[in-house]
């Protein structure tokens, strides 16, 4: 899972930074809103960990950026002193969550899990195709489909970020944990046995190829 780490406190996201990676998150570090927006623009997360006063504005300011584009996406501001007109704001702006700081790592870890565990374990549903990213399972009209490994998780990716199109070094990003030792083929082995596995013996399209940009999920088609 990545996270983005909007903050320009170097010794406390470089510490952020080290503590997520030993915990097996993938980080990536932004120290403005202008970065944090640029980072969000060219990658999905799982997560955003955000400072609330950065260098060029207030978290209220980029958290709708993200969530344009990735609604479901949790969002955590950290605070240097609890203000509850900062607190009010950041929520109604679209947080998920408030921490104010100096931050005890193991509350932070917690409502970490506790926030993705809460986004991954529902259900994804469009019409009769259900994808159950906590049991790794795919039900289409009641009938279960064997798509496992990573072929799942492509799948999943894109189904959570439906209608967008999603680029083969995002999906790597996304769910290798070391994407920089793999090629991008690997994206197009899990696209065709989704392909294979679901869509060809049921008769649908779920993913479809967007030349030369990437991949997007398509199920069910919208009417024109």
């Amino acid at each position: 899972m990545r996270i983005l780490i909007i903050e320009d406190e170097p010794t406390l996201h470089k510490t952020l930074s080290e503590i997520l990676d030993e915990f097996g998150y993938q980080t990536d570090v932004a120290e403005s809103i202008k970065d944090g927006e640029y980072f969000s623009g060219i990658r999905n997360y799982d997560l955003v960990i955000t400072n609330y006063i950065l260098p060029d504005g207030l978290a209220t300011e980029v958290i709708p950026s993200i969530k344009a584009t990735t609604p479901r996406t949790p969002i955590i501001v950290l605070s240097a002193k609890h203000n509850k007109e900062f607190e009010i704001a950041a929520l109604k702006g679209g947080a998920d969550d408030f921490i104010v700081k100096p931050i005890d790592f193991d509350i932070l870890l917690a409502r970490i899990e506790a926030h993705l565990r809460f986004w991954g374990s529902n259900a994804i549903e469009f019409g009769d195709l259900s994808i159950n990213p906590t049991e790794e399972r795919v039900i289409y009209k009641n009938r279960e489909v064997e798509v496992k490994g990573k072929p799942f998780e492509v799948l999943t990716h894109l189904a959570r970020h439906r209608d967008q199109i999603v680029s083969k070094e995002q999906l790597l990003d996304a769910i290798w944990e070391e994407p920089e030792l793999v090629t991008p083929n690997v994206i197009e082995v899990a696209i065709n046995q989704i392909r294979q596995r679901l869509d060809k013996p049921l008769g649908i399209t779920t993913i479809e190829t967007v030349r030369r940009r990437g991949y997007r999920f398509c199920y069910p088609k919208k009417k024109k």
